[in-house]
């Protein structure tokens, strides 16, 4: 069972959230005025994710927080004149803020998503929304209870090729949709596992506020290579699942308008390197839903074919590939086809989707300014992270796992 702070924070958190949320309207904004944003971890996703909010106009990056004052020096490099903060509770008390992304490590997700909201900002929250299913739970009825912009970092939701398989289904193209097939495939030097990272020299006790990185964990002594490859971790992140599965289950849920996973069940293991990680590298994970399956395959020891999903139809096939490198050339592509399956439709013709990718940082960013629902809201948001909770619950676990018996658990740190 996890602990009772951890939990009691979640409760309290969401309680402080319902109460605060009442009497902060969003400043209205007009057409010409600048979003003023915040940043909550400026680590490499956040610093990507920055450089993406400087392209938008009319987007000002006014402050950070982060708890390694090396990230302060580095965020400065890139946004001249920002406020710079280790808690990011004071980051929170800036009156004149409008919206606030947070690209902390998983495991902070719920803490920083639950605490913009009950400082009344709008809110971008990286991919995965939560660390754990409760956390979810607890992050969608905060973000309901509110009047707040929420933008889950699913930048597959802003795709063309969501637009065209959508389009392509509406208009009854594929049939009946039985079994769809997914895939991630990477691939790394001999001995450098994916993901592992050197500790810089300043990473020291000095320079990081290990407490607030631990969140009601266990006290331990200040550990410079868990704080940097926390995602090898369980304790702190959900692996593949939470950091790749999670994006392309999220654009098939859409697609298909997909109900939560009745069942999941998971196997691999760590295969590729033997580096002291956790999270398994190499997994083959599937989804049960309502006369459907979707399944996904996943290793870190070949790139050949990217990343992919195949939607099996009566009438048709989708086919998204994104990375495969090329036979002939070795250059890599990304295309979406449908293709008529003859026996149904025999008159059908194949076709290429054309539709162009949105800017999901200015989608939010718009959305903000016009108090619209963005491409990636909180409820797909919630949908793929209990996804993606079930499919880890269930490799732990060794066994099928349910969607009841996944709501049961309050996993252990």
């Amino acid at each position: 069972m996890a602990s009772n702070t951890r939990r009691d924070f979640v409760k309290q958190a969401t309680l402080g959230t319902a109460a605060l949320l009442a009497g902060s309207p969003p400043r209205v904004l007009g057409a010409s005025d600048r979003v003023r944003v915040g940043m909550i971890g400026v680590g490499g996703r956040g610093q990507e994710l920055l450089k993406q909010l400087q392209a938008v106009p009319n987007a000002e990056l006014v402050a950070i927080a982060d708890a390694y004052r090396r990230r302060h020096d580095e965020a400065k490099q890139m946004a001249a004149g920002i406020q710079t903060f280790d808690d990011h509770r004071r980051l929170l008390d800036l009156k004149d803020l409008d919206a606030v992304i947070v690209a902390t490590p998983l495991h902070l997700h719920a803490r920083h998503f639950l605490d913009t909201l009950a400082a009344g900002k709008d809110l971008y929250c990286e991919k995965t929304m939560t660390w754990s299913l409760p956390e979810a739970e607890q992050c969608l009825a905060a973000a309901k209870k509110s009047e707040r912009i929420v933008q889950v970092g699913l930048q597959h939701e802003s795709s063309g090729a969501l637009a065209d398989a959508r389009k392509w289904i509406s208009q009854g193209l594929v049939g009946k949709v039985t079994q769809v097939e997914a895939w991630m495939s990477r691939n790394t030097p001999h001995g450098k596992g994916q993901w592992v990272r050197p500790v810089p020299s300043d990473c020291t006790a000095e320079n990081v506020s290990w407490k607030a990185f631990l969140d009601n964990r266990p006290e331990r002594a200040f550990d410079p290579y868990k704080f940097i490859n926390w995602r090898l971790f369980w304790e702190f992140s959900g692996g593949n699942v939470t950091e790749n599965m999670v994006h392309q289950i999220a654009w098939i849920m859409s697609a298909l308008e997909l109900p939560l996973p009745v069942a999941a069940t998971m196997s691999g293991g760590v295969f590729s390197e033997k580096d002291g990680r956790e999270v398994p590298d190499t997994i083959v994970a599937t989804l049960e839903f309502p006369e459907k399956t979707v399944t996904w395959q996943s290793t870190f020891s070949n790139n050949r074919y990217g990343l992919g999903e195949r939607f099996l139809g009566s009438d048709g096939t989708i086919e998204h590939v994104a990375g495969a490198s090329d036979m002939v050339t070795g250059k890599s592509e990304e295309v979406t086809h449908y293709y008529p399956e003859k026996i149904n439709r025999p008159n059908g013709a194949s076709l290429t989707g054309e539709t162009p990718d949105q800017d999901h940082m200015a989608n939010w960013i718009e959305c903000v300014r016009r108090r619209h629902i963005p491409n990636a809201p909180v409820e797909i948001g919630y949908r793929s992270a209990v996804a993606a909770h079930m499919a880890n619950l269930a490799y732990r676990r060794k066994q099928r796992v349910t969607l009841e018996a996944a709501q049961q658990v309050h996993p252990e740190f």
